[in-house]
């Protein structure tokens, strides 16, 4: 499938001091790429560098197959920052119109996406009004106008109570199911474990990370725990043939490798009757994130 989104042996220096080594990713039309690091990685940088803001020091981005800047470029992303700001005296109606005008888009989508991020009752309230989150909402809202072909998000749910981050999903993966390329930077590790299609990670300017989660899980070869509830009445045989350790009376819990984890199912498997249930954990995003960031590397 054709990149929307092509990174290529990007670098940017400030003062003599690298803030992207030799950055190269792809994002694809329908795609969610989480974009981790921690605070200045050179996650900003590069968002700048997609938008036209800054020219790399070195290689090239293209952005469905335009110089960021061009107006072809511009028409084809969309952006929502981590803090958004609004005039306060417009309301959130005529903020979102204001916006449909500039991308030449229908005066009828501004209701539509005013419904989609809950803000109907709210849109002719002025923005002066707004909460943090309804605030982040109204940005996202002017980000969904015209179907872009790019999003990026730069801590999107930054604000949002649990609820409109669930609505904040399921509306960025219906823009995705849709062919919209989404390239999402945020620290909210376990609630994009599930809602991203590839994991890109970022060390001191360098990428050090580039592959779906269950890839990275396997090639950092981080142990897994497999959680044992065994039957009252034989716990203890339960322990000493498996080893691991005892939790909440009847629980005994394991951690192995990836190439041992069949080996112990089996294992657990013949103690027949005595085990009850068995749970296995896979590292985490967040188990996953430290390996990389610590300095490994791994680009798939």
């Amino acid at each position: 499938m054709t990149s929307l989104l092509n990174i290529s042996n990007v670098s940017m220096c400030f003062a003599h001091r690298d803030v992207l080594s030799d950055v190269s990713f792809d994002v694809a039309p329908g795609e969610r790429v989480a974009l981790l690091g921690h605070n200045g990685a050179g996650k900003t940088t590069l968002f700048r560098i997609i938008l036209g803001f800054l020219n790399p020091s070195g290689g090239q981005i293209t952005v469905n197959g335009a110089v960021p800047g061009t107006a072809a470029a511009r028409n084809a992303v969309s952006y929502l920052p981590e803090s958004v700001s609004f005039p306060k005296l417009l309301t959130g109606r005529e903020t979102v119109a204001f916006y449909a005008k500039l991308k030449g888009v229908a005066p009828a989508a501004v209701d539509q996406v005013l419904a989609d991020v809950d803000l109907t009752d709210a849109a002719d309230q002025r923005c002066g009004t707004y909460s943090k989150g309804m605030r982040q909402r109204l940005g996202l809202a002017q980000a969904m106008l015209g179907d872009p072909k790019l999003l990026l998000l730069d801590e999107p749910t930054s604000g949002l109570d649990p609820l409109a981050r669930q609505r904040f999903y399921h509306l960025i993966s219906k823009m995705a199911e849709r062919g919209t390329a989404v390239l999402l930077s945020s620290h909210g590790l376990s609630e994009i474990e599930a809602r991203t299609d590839r994991v890109a990670i970022l060390r001191k300017g360098k990428l050090v990370a580039d592959a779906p989660l269950t890839d990275l899980q396997h090639s950092a070869n981080l142990p897994l725990r497999i959680r044992v509830q065994a039957d009252t009445a034989h716990v203890d045989t339960v322990h000493q043939q498996m080893g691991g350790q005892r939790i909440n009376g009847a629980t005994v819990e394991l951690e192995c490798r990836y190439p041992e984890k069949m080996q112990r199912l089996s294992a657990i498997s013949a103690l027949g009757n005595a085990v009850r249930d068995v749970e296995v954990y896979p590292p985490s995003l967040d188990d996953i994130y430290r390996h990389y960031s610590a300095g490994k590397e791994t680009k798939q």
